[in-house]
């Protein structure tokens, strides 16, 4: 049956060839294009938007605010974004106006005309000043959000105590997918509804945005074919779809909005920078007695996803060490920056950076082995988490023990290139653990009531789910666990479009909750139409292709009680389960420039139980380069006024197939009964162990302590070393 093996992805052979459509591949008769005039000031009261008399508007569609149908805000987690800014921008490139016309080029010369005048305000960039700064931009302290969580207990008795303080750095992280942000509007013939189709990884997000937008429900959202997305595209699309039906309503035409790569870098949401402050205390020996930490996020100028992004990353900066006590807290504060937002991790990346910093700057001043340290505190089966969680299956171990038998082998390192210099170089290693909660936070899946549907009709099992497909592999996975449930052939299986016209509301694609907590649906769904059917196997088949009517059946996500949770003080199960990873990476340095190559990477990963081994290799392999990125090479650069000054992919680096270091993936399954088939989420956790694991190899190599990322190679030469010279 096909869970355990690597069935190809279903979407393969149309990229491969070129047929999978992606949003600029679809052009609808007659269709416009649209684009955005931006904030060029990141505060100012907006005194007039003016058309250039010199400028031809013949064939030229404008949108301001005043021609929103509905209510003027972006529908989230809180309602303070505008879909275009109404006489006030609170940041670069912030949405001022749309213009549509018959051509791309017309369209962007055309936004260019639009003249907008300002009076400039005083605004914020610093994260660190923010909280109760004069310039308010949310509430009355600028503070989305804050959070404490405390677990108190008897500290063990020792002789000495040993304190140890650190302050960790983390900037801003492009997501940068294949596909620029691009969605078509396209109004319906003779009373039709609207169709939205485009890149994006949350078709029900659009659906609740633009119902608020419009003013009414006569629309329906299609996932086009998506290349990538990250988190980039789970809220931010429903920004460019609002602003696409507008021009739409505006102009009775088909609108293609499609972003370029330097506005999609400019205008987009990024991972927040954060600053975390560690301060611990150990016995002599190393075991951690107390463990504190206070984590402060940038979150832009708008409230975004920033508090689930708080709420992740307070929940991970313990890392996965117990201690006698704990005690956190994190607040995410606004600036006038472009918002942050989702990105693969959600917070955690950025937190158990820091603690595996941490745990490095423990062992430096106690000259303790690092590997060490952390085998005495991690988690156990009984242990507590911060949260008072009981964690009766703990894989840290067992993916520490894993990746350290696959780093054994011998490093293969490649020829030097011809006539290349002789560099000097030191080699070295370093190790990073860590876990990740999977799923939602909380009883955030109990809110939400994910649902799945099946359909048997023509010989054929339909799958219907708004969980897309943006490269991870859903449209592959799921059909396999419905074929694996009822016990027949995958030719028997199809996925319905992620229409909201046709599938139910499965909850957003992302959290590392897809596989687990939708494929669990998936195959409770399954279970229920063998009921409905009267059979498997053999004998359901033959049932299925006697049906004289389509026969549907569908579950939503319950919760059992067996995860109690009080979203009030933060205390019980904050995941249904945690994966558990350990990166292992060989690179060297070049002493003389800073530079940072990679050799290889060893991963093991707790994966709870392999459904498909390609597609979870894939998944673990193309997130660890995106950390291996995250740390030497991908820095944001903001220029005085808080706008991207590399907004181009010559100025922006990320790894290339040139810069991947050989991979060693190991997967570990430690099954989680929750999940199908015991399967856990593993979308997220690649990107939190690489960039420390790097860390720690760079201290070894040179001496020097670095603790802010990117670690460029001018950070590396300019960093202190460990022996305080």
């Amino acid at each position: 049956m096909p869970i355990g093996l690597s069935i190809p992805r279903a979407d393969g052979a149309s990229k491969v060839t070129g047929a999978a459509l992606y949003a600029d591949d679809i052009r609808p008769e007659g269709c416009w294009y649209g684009a955005t005039v931006r904030s060029q000031r990141p505060h100012a009261r907006i005194l007039s938007i003016e058309l250039d008399a010199s400028f031809d508007w013949t064939d030229v569609a404008l949108v301001t605010a005043k021609d929103i149908p509905g209510v003027n805000i972006l529908a989230l987690i809180t309602e303070d974004q505008p879909v275009l800014c109404d006489g006030l921008t609170r940041h670069m490139a912030e949405p001022i106006a749309l213009v549509a016309a018959p051509t791309r080029d017309r369209a962007l010369a055309a936004a260019k005309a639009v003249k907008v005048t300002y009076e400039d305000l005083p605004f914020n960039l610093d994260a660190e000043a923010a909280e109760g700064h004069e310039q308010a931009i949310y509430g009355t302290d600028n503070v989305f959000k804050r959070l404490t969580i405390s677990r108190d207990g008897p500290i063990r008795s020792t002789p000495s105590r040993h304190v140890h303080e650190g302050v960790y750095h983390l900037g801003l992280q492009e997501q940068l997918y294949i596909e620029p942000q691009g969605i078509l509007a396209i109004p319906g013939e003779n009373g039709a509804p609207l169709t939205i189709v485009g890149s994006m990884q949350c078709p029900y997000y659009i659906d609740k945005a633009l119902a608020r937008v419009l003013g009414h429900h006569d629309f329906h959202v299609i996932q086009a074919a998506t290349g990538g997305g990250f988190g980039g595209k789970e809220e931010y699309p429903s920004m460019v779809s609002a602003h696409a039906a507008l021009l739409a309503l505006k102009t009775g035409r088909p609108i293609k909005l499609i972003y370029r790569r330097d506005e999609d870098l400019r205008a987009t949401t990024k991972r927040h920078p954060a600053r975390i402050r560690i301060t611990s205390t150990c016995d002599a020996e190393g075991f951690l007695l107390d463990w504190r930490a206070d984590v402060l996020f940038d979150g832009g100028a708008y409230n975004t996803l920033s508090p689930v992004v708080l709420s992740r990353g307070v929940l991970h900066v313990t890392g996965p060490y117990r201690a006698d006590r704990v005690h956190l807290t994190g607040r995410v504060v606004a600036t006038h920056t472009p918002p942050n937002g989702a990105f693969r991790g959600f917070g955690a990346p950025q937190a158990q950076f820091a603690v595996e910093r941490h745990m490095d700057r423990i062992a430096r001043e106690m000259h303790i082995d690092p590997l060490e340290l952390r085998r005495k505190n991690m988690f156990r089966p009984g242990d507590l988490t911060a949260t008072s969680q009981r964690l009766d299956d703990p894989g840290a171990q067992a993916v520490l023990e894993a990746a350290l038998n696959a780093a054994a082998a011998p490093v293969v390192v490649p020829p030097s290139t011809p006539g290349a210099r002789n560099a000097r170089t030191r080699a070295a290693q370093g190790l990073a653990l860590v876990f990740h909660g999977c799923g939602f936070t909380g009883n955030g899946e109990a809110k939400i009531q994910g649902e799945v549907a099946l359909v048997a009709s023509g010989g054929v099992v339909t799958v219907l789910t708004g969980s897309t497909d943006i490269g991870q592999g859903t449209d592959t996975i799921f059909p396999q666990i419905v074929a694996e449930e009822l016990n027949i052939p995958l030719s028997r299986i199809r996925m319905a479009p992620h229409d909201t016209a046709l599938v139910p509301d499965s909850g957003p694609t992302v959290a590392s909750r897809t596989a687990m907590v939708v494929g669990g649906v998936t195959q409770i769904a399954a279970r229920k139409l063998g009921v409905a059917l009267g059979a498997t196997g053999p004998a359901f088949l033959a049932a299925l292709d006697g049906l004289t009517a389509p026969v549907r059946v569908s579950h939503k996500y319950t919760d059992d009680g067996t995860h109690p949770w009080d979203e009030q003080t933060y205390q019980g199960d904050a995941y249904p389960t945690y994966g558990w990873m350990c990166a292992i990476v060989d690179l060297d340095v070049d002493l003389d420039t800073g530079e940072v190559r990679y050799h290889r990477l060893v991963t093991a990963t707790d994966v709870g139980r392999i459904l498909n081994p390609v597609l979870a290799t894939g998944q673990i392999e193309g997130g660890a380069l995106q950390a291996l990125g995250w740390a030497t090479a991908e820095e944001v650069v903001l220029d005085r006024y808080g706008c991207m000054r590399n907004d181009r992919l010559t100025n922006y680096i990320i790894p290339t197939s040139s810069d991947a270091p050989e991979m060693v993936t190991r997967l570990i399954e430690i099954p989680f009964a929750g999940g199908p088939f015991g399967a856990k989420g593993i979308g997220e956790i690649p990107m939190d162990a690489p960039a420390a694991a790097v860390a720690q190899a760079i201290e070894r190599a040179t001496g020097r302590v670095l603790d802010r990322l990117p670690m460029t190679p001018e950070r590396v030469l300019g960093a202190a070393s460990s022996s305080g010279a």
